[in-house]
């Protein structure tokens, strides 16, 4: 309707401005939490992001409402969703998950890659609806007993984040929009970028166990695999490269890559495009469990996973496969040469995964406990 009325040249540069003043605002309200922590307690939290620095200097069009021709809502969809969407109904919504995570960072970083890696599970699957937080119930066969999804963590975080919540503003804020906004805490706390992101997700009453299994991109996936399981969520080869730099923090258990160190293809013999130092490394080390980079997250958040394909010790087949494409290799390469390249690529296609097929206004519901239907 709106596309009809302003054209679409119009509303593309009305989409940009909207983008820009949504970063004007984030940026302004972080800078006045900082400060209001720092003068409310001795004690305050040293937040570790504050300034422009923190987010990406290049701004694209944000995602907007469309249709497919059956009227259904399309992949690419914020459709109702807006910035501080909370800010008269739970204005400390926000600043509460920032505290939790942040705290909880403080004791065990592992925290980062797994309220990431639950973002991604989400989302990819069926949207951003917190149908991966769902426990099995008559009805419901629960994300959570898929195969691909059987070592995530992080629902203690969201279940802890939720019930602080409740206690300022009950039935208010979704576990969708909690999933969203605390895996970007944690990616900060982890050393990457800060994002804006717009609020008022709703949740699902449903989960897809089905489509996770069969559709979560396989750490055994080849190239094409890969890119082809991306483009089915709207992801270009750019996109997809930096998306997958995410494994740069975080734990990766011997039976994602195990098959590499023995007998890669069923031929009795190790994968050929493992490092051969590297690959001794890892048979020395499979028996517990290898971190994702040589070094712990921090201002090269990304860096350093990138310049590990470069030497063939990429851990997994699916993101070591990413230098077998011309295309892909080129972004490795700049990737891994440009610190500042990464970030900012990365919290753009962050924007973008978090705005996958949101369910607002009317559809779903806002659950009292993030794990069963209210």
């Amino acid at each position: 309707m709106l596309t009809s009325i302003f054209g679409i040249g119009n509303m593309r540069k009305l989409s940009l401005l909207v983008l820009i003043l949504c970063i004007l605002i984030s940026v302004k309200n972080q800078n006045a939490e900082i400060k209001k922590s720092s003068s409310s307690s001795k004690t305050a939290v040293k937040w570790p992001y504050s300034s422009w620095d923190s987010f990406p200097s290049v701004f694209l069009s944000p995602l907007t409402s469309m249709e497919d021709d059956d009227g259904e809502v399309s992949w690419h969809s914020n459709r109702s969703l807006e910035y501080d969407f909370y800010r008269d109904s739970c204005p400390e919504a926000e600043r509460i998950i920032r505290r939790v995570v942040h705290e909880l960072y403080e004791v065990n970083s592992s925290v980062a890659p797994a309220l990431l890696r639950l973002v991604f599970h989400d989302c990819f699957i069926e949207g951003c609806d917190a149908s991966i937080l769902l426990d099995a119930a008559t009805g419901i066969d629960s994300e959570k007993d898929s195969p691909p999804n059987k070592n995530l963590k992080g629902f203690d975080i969201i279940d802890k984040i939720k019930s602080e919540i409740e206690m300022v503003c009950p039935g208010v804020v979704s576990c969708a929009d909690i999933v969203a906004l605390a895996g970007r805490e944690g990616v900060v706390q982890a050393g990457g970028p800060f994002y804006p992101l717009y609020t008022g997700r709703r949740d699902a009453m449903h989960s897809f166990r089905d489509v996770a299994t069969s559709e979560l991109p396989s750490p055994n996936a080849d190239l094409s695999e890969t890119l082809a399981s991306f483009a089915s969520r709207g992801f270009d080869l750019r996109e997809t490269v930096s998306l997958l730099g995410g494994h740069s923090i975080g734990v990766i258990h011997c039976k994602f890559f195990q098959n590499r160190l023995y007998n890669f293809g069923r031929t009795n013999k190790p994968d050929p495009s493992l490092d051969t130092g590297f690959l001794n490394l890892l048979r020395s080390r499979c028996n517990d469990r290898m971190n994702m980079a040589y070094e712990g997250p921090g201002v090269d958040f990304g860096t350093l996973y990138y310049r590990s394909l470069l030497q063939g010790k990429g851990i997994l087949y699916s993101d070591q496969q990413l230098m077998a494409g011309i295309d892909t290799g080129i972004w490795v390469r700049a990737y891994a040469s440009d610190i500042s390249l990464f970030p900012r690529d990365f919290a753009l296609a962050m924007m973008k995964l978090s705005n996958l097929r949101v369910l607002t206004g009317s559809k779903g519901q806002v659950r009292l406990h993030c794990s069963k239907v209210a």
